[in-house]
């Protein structure tokens, strides 16, 4: 696969990456004229040379028609830059007609005087071919419709039919070169449709040598599924992206993808945005993931990856911003009613145009065609989150997968997008017999897994890894109800970590046993209440003989004191009698 670092219109200054060229800084620019084609005046750096043949070629079906078509219809109505468009095989009626369903209104530009349709019939059996044949009366045919409307722009499609009938090469190169000169005579901005031949570019081989540019546009099939790609081949006096680069036709016009980028030097987003679920946030430190970060969300199927996903879309249109989702398996209207079941109304912000979902089956287009279509989606609607779900469903050889998740991280991460990717590998890989993964180039990665045990089967989630924030490791139980995704707090005991009925039954016979120690406590506190309080009994009766005894004995000792007081009184009168009788 060819790849191209252009993402956006760089200046005469910008750096320059490999698969393109810059301007030289200072030299004098070359006067060009914008297409209006999207993305194609990026990788031209400004659009085709002013004034000047430019040739657009390719197989049947490529878009070539409409190619020059839009450059005319955009010049028109853009640029105030009226044009011609002169053709040797479509009608008049038909070219308008078959634009029309891309919202070109042709008629109504002839009529404003802005466009002019002049079909030329070429008949072969009606052309004779002499040595003194020339182009003179297309000169004054195409030199009228010009003058009549003071065009600027010019298409002729295509030249092989106007030089079909003449086998002398030496006369089909001097005429051609005399066309190419009388448009840059007359300061015409042309655009001259090829067909692509054998082994070279046209069928002639020489129109790609008087071009001053050269557009190759290609519609390749491969593995069943087709892929328009476009290629700049030469563009004298200018640089321009030299790789392939796919383009898309469809009900918006055409336009044309330079999606690759090999640049890291993109500025980051500042904030913190949430998920919308609020144990998930808990276990990031910031309280949410980083904004502008891509996020891997992976796990089997069945784990809840879309469901959180959707949390994360609820919340960011909470906020005001918009949304939009790229989804490969379900419509957005399942998604919508399937995020009823967690309290999750996602219609009512698609009604307010906050949110958009861009629903396609992974075979309708091919890698390049798919990260061309989110390219121009994301570019039109720009939105702050992006949901790519699920990543696993993309299909390709390994190289090419790679390359286009690379290019698919790093658009989303130059626009400062914060993108949610959602992978059905529970490892993160893209295929099973692939080891090219896309967890490395996340920055965040949340594994989702099944643990079944005791014949259930409950959903669990960690966060591998967060780059620039602290987080949790735990593994965590969440539970999914109609009040939306709930984060159970993790046990983890001898056996591991216990999810389901087995954490129930668990914590059951973890509560059963506390309420065995704390009865066993209060019986101990009972039992030891009971002694105390015979203790104190026991005391109680001991001070109370003690003071019976303390009592008993002062009634002794007063008792004693009476007898010995009554004793020597006794003994005094004694005395005092024996000492009168003498």
């Amino acid at each position: 696969m060819a790849s191209d670092p252009l993402t956006s219109v760089p200046s005469a200054s910008a750096p320059s990456a490999p698969g393109s060229a810059s301007r030289p800084t200072g030299a004098p620019a070359l006067a060009k004229v914008a297409t209006g084609i999207d993305g194609f005046d990026a990788i031209t750096f400004g659009g085709l040379p002013k004034g000047r043949p430019s040739l657009v070629c390719g197989a049947a079906g490529c878009g070539k028609t409409l190619f020059a078509t839009t450059f005319l219809v955009n010049g028109a109505t853009r640029f105030d830059e009226p044009g011609v468009f002169m053709s040797f095989e479509e009608r008049a009626e038909d070219l308008v007609a078959n634009v029309a369903s891309l919202g070109y209104d042709l008629d109504r530009l002839v009529d404003e005087g802005k466009l002019a349709i002049d079909h030329v019939r070429v008949e072969r059996s009606e052309i004779e071919e002499t040595g003194e044949y020339d182009l003179e009366g297309l000169f004054i045919r195409l030199g009228f419709a010009v003058d009549s409307i003071g065009a600027k722009r010019v298409v002729l499609d295509t030249i092989e039919t106007l030089f079909a009938g003449f086998s002398d090469e030496t006369v089909l190169r001097a005429e051609l070169r005399r066309l190419f000169g009388w448009i840059k005579d007359r300061g015409l901005t042309a655009i001259i449709t090829g067909e692509r031949g054998d082994g070279q570019l046209t069928r002639q081989g020489m129109e790609e040598y008087v071009s001053d540019c050269v557009v190759l546009l290609d519609n390749r099939v491969e593995d069943q599924i087709t892929t328009r790609r476009l290629r700049v081949v030469k563009y004298r006096g200018s640089a321009h992206g030299t790789n392939e680069y796919p383009f898309l036709i469809d009900a918006d016009g055409i336009s044309v993808l330079p999606v690759t980028s090999a640049d890291l030097d993109y500025r980051i987003a500042e904030g913190v945005i949430s998920t919308g679920i609020p144990g998930l946030d808990a276990m990031l430190e910031p309280g949410g993931f980083h904004r502008g970060t891509s996020i891997l969300i992976s796990g089997e199927a069945g784990t809840g990856k879309t469901m959180i996903s959707s949390s994360m879309i609820d919340a960011a249109c909470a906020r005001g911003e918009r949304c939009m989702a790229f989804v490969f398996e379900e419509s957005g209207h399942q998604i919508a009613r399937n995020a009823r079941s967690i309290g999750l109304d996602l219609a009512r912000h698609v009604e307010s145009g906050l949110l958009r979902f861009e629903a396609a089956r992974p075979s309708l287009y091919g890698l390049e065609m798919h990260l061309a279509r989110m390219h121009r989606d994301i570019d039109r609607f720009e939105p702050s989150l992006v949901v790519i779900d699920p990543l696993s469903a993309l299909r390709g050889p390994p190289a090419e997968l790679q390359a286009t998740m690379l290019r698919m991280i790093d658009m989303l991460k130059s626009r400062g997008i914060t993108a949610v990717f959602t992978s059905l590998r529970e490892d993160g890989e893209i295929d099973h017999d692939s080891a090219i993964g896309v967890s490395s180039l996340m920055d965040a990665w949340i594994k989702l897994l099944n643990v079944e045990a005791n014949g259930e089967r409950s959903r669990t989630l960690y966060v591998i890894k967060a780059r620039g924030m602290r987080h949790s490791n735990q593994v965590r139980e969440f539970a999914m109800s109609g009040e939306g995704i709930a984060l159970i707090d993790a046990y983890i005991g001898p056996a591991g970590v216990l999810t389901g009925t087995a954490r129930v039954v668990q914590e059951a016979a973890e509560a059963a046993a506390a309420l065995r120690r704390e009865q066993e406590s209060h019986r101990r506190r009972r039992d030891a209440e009971r002694r105390r309080q015979s203790l104190e009994r026991q005391i109680d009766e001991l001070r109370a003989t003690l003071e019976a005894v303390e009592e008993e004995e002062a009634v002794l000792v007063s008792e004693d004191e009476m007898r010995e007081a009554v004793l020597t009184g006794e003994r005094r009168i004694l005395a005092a009698r024996r000492g009168g009788t003498k």
